[in-house]
């Protein structure tokens, strides 16, 4: 299962891993980078087919390790877009690279990603009606983390894709 400690789970399932663990309430960055890898991947794709690319990015992206991802640069991102069984959808890349850095500037300044996040609920999941035939894509606290985000530095999270990250790490809860 998406864990603090997978760096070296390269054969894990991502898909089912990713279904165990979402709207699970995380504080650890890892897992929170994890999720959000999976939110980035996802966009103009299916949940599944990114959440499948976590164990091939664990074992070609430094055990998704933040300060390691931070680290890497356009040889790496050249390497990255040559390399069998990665998605080769260079903007994805190149944005999960870019958050990595913002998150370690969060780090930095909150202690945390997590402290970070979770501030803005107070510490306590945002619980939301939920309709009874879909899942919401969008909220008023989805749309205002990645305004938020943006500001701190992150790429490619819309409303949409920052609304399906905070429900993944049980920031938003659905009633």
């Amino acid at each position: 299962m998406i864990g603090p400690d997978d760096f070296h789970e390269f054969t894990a399932d991502g898909v089912k891993d990713y279904e165990a663990y979402f709207g699970t309430p995380t504080h650890d960055d890892h897992v929170l980078f994890e999720l959000l890898i999976v939110g980035i991947l996802q966009t103009g794709l299916g949940w599944r087919v990114a959440a499948s690319e976590l164990p091939v990015l664990r074992r070609e992206m430094a055990g998704l390790r933040i300060d390691r991802v931070a680290g890497l640069d356009e040889p790496d991102w050249e390497r990255l877009m040559q390399t069998p069984g990665v998605m080769h959808n260079g903007r994805k890349l190149h944005a999960i690279i870019q958050d990595a850095r913002a998150i370690v500037k969060l780090q930095t300044a909150y202690g945390s990603f997590s402290a970070y996040l979770w501030q803005f609920v107070d510490a306590t999941p945002f619980i939301m009606p939920a309709p009874d035939d879909e899942l919401p894509t969008r909220s008023p606290l989805g749309s205002r983390v990645a305004k938020e985000l943006h500001r701190q530095g992150f790429t490619f999270v819309g409303p949409v894709v920052t609304h399906m990250f905070l429900l993944a790490a049980g920031i938003i809860k659905l009633s």
